[in-house]
């Protein structure tokens, strides 16, 4: 990568590419996959650019994203995609040497290839803040009000509509992918909404931090992942979910089987805890 942006000062890397630099949470189709030393593979299912032409759009894992600024010649090297972009003041940023586009500009350069939802769940990490009752308070990479504002300012970069659309589904806490998924799943169902990092006051009064929390209903969805799996997690969990109910809530676990199941498996489970809650549809 160095080799690359460093040919000149006009080129920088974008899109997918400054995204994972910027550690940025893309689906596992749009990561850089280099194979062992050998050819470039990329991971592609499903082929959500396919109405694009040109291998960097059907398999953009298999690709560096390099642009230059509009009006140069496109950067031409093995492996590389080129990009022309415009490109404003404060849009680049320099990371250890390697020139990219800023955390802003990145998402919303994202929505000119990454399906929506998939936009949402990185727009998710780069708002995600709290400030709990215990540990340290997660920053955000760019607070949602700074990314509303560049938003706002972004006329005529491609991809802006979309992000625009985006924004208006961010919501800020969420402390994974799968946690966005879980809330979009259950938007798009309709049912009621439920609040990342969400606050439930057990019987003393105590806070307990829920990944997604529906207060008028009293209904609670934890997304387990493998950290959970530890002996030391299952014991913290199983203090946690015994204040939750000593609270009145009602409590429903997610993992990674349920996601593959799909949105209906997960909508129905938390569907049959919210109706127990008193939810009608």
């Amino acid at each position: 990568m160095r080799s690359h942006t460093r040919l000149d000062a006009d080129t920088f890397a974008s899109l997918v590419t400054a995204a994972e630099i910027l550690e940025l949470p893309l689906p596992p189709w749009a990561e850089f996959r280099p194979d062992d030393g050998g050819p470039v593979t990329a991971v592609v299912e499903p082929v959500p650019w396919g109405k694009k032409s040109g291998a960097h759009f059907r398999e953009p894992g298999r690709f560096l994203h390099l642009s230059r600024k509009g009006g140069l010649t496109l950067p031409r090297r093995r492996g590389v995609a080129g990009h022309r972009l415009k490109v404003r003041d404060g849009d680049l940023i320099d990371i250890d040497g390697l020139r990219l586009t800023s955390v802003a500009r990145t998402w919303v350069d994202l929505g000119s290839v990454l399906p929506m939802d998939d936009l949402i769940v990185v727009g998710d990490a780069i708002v995600s803040e709290h400030a709990r009752s215990f540990g340290e308070p997660k920053l955000p990479m760019m607070p949602l009000p700074e990314l509303r504002s560049f938003v706002a300012g972004a006329n005529g970069i491609h991809g802006v509509r979309k992000a625009r659309e985006a924004l208006e589904k961010l919501r800020v806490g969420v402390d994974s992918p799968p946690e966005t998924r879980l809330r979009l799943m259950m938007d798009d169902a309709g049912l009621p909404e439920f609040v990342p990092n969400c606050r439930v006051d057990d019987a003393l009064g105590r806070p307990v931090w829920t990944d997604l929390g529906c207060a008028r209903f009293r209904t609670c969805v934890e997304y387990d992942g493998v950290h959970h799996l530890t002996a030391e997690q299952q014991a913290l969990d199983s203090y946690r979910d015994q204040r939750v109910s000593e609270a009145g809530w009602r409590q429903v676990k997610i993992n990674r089987i349920d996601l593959e199941r799909g949105p209906e498996w997960v909508v129905s489970r938390v569907s049959q805890a919210l109706r127990k809650q008193g939810w009608h549809r």
